[in-house]
């Protein structure tokens, strides 16, 4: 009862692991997603599709954040954004 030959079932065992692997690689991915959706925040867009874009204002503070521009650099570009802001009414 249940003989196989010498060799085992051939492929079957090869496409049952594989089977395995594709279904806990598939499982594992959809745990990753659903994670990552409940876990977003309130204010937080999704990475893909965000249409509001940073004020000048904003960029530049960035970019003095992170050392690319010295506080010289900074000021003379935020006083103009300013006086632009100023006289347009906004």
């Amino acid at each position: 009862m249940f003989w196989f030959p010498p060799a085992g079932p051939g492929w079957g065992w090869f496409v049952m692991g594989l089977g395995t692997l594709v279904f806990w690689a598939l499982l594992i991915a959809v745990g990753v997603l659903l994670f990552r959706t409940l876990n977003r925040g309130a204010g937080q867009s999704p990475a893909h599709g965000d249409t509001e874009r940073p004020s000048p204002q904003r960029l530049l503070a960035e970019r003095f954040a992170r050392g690319v521009i010295d506080e010289d650099e900074y000021q003379r570009p935020l006083s103009v954004l300013e006086q632009g802001f100023r006289r347009s009414g906004r």
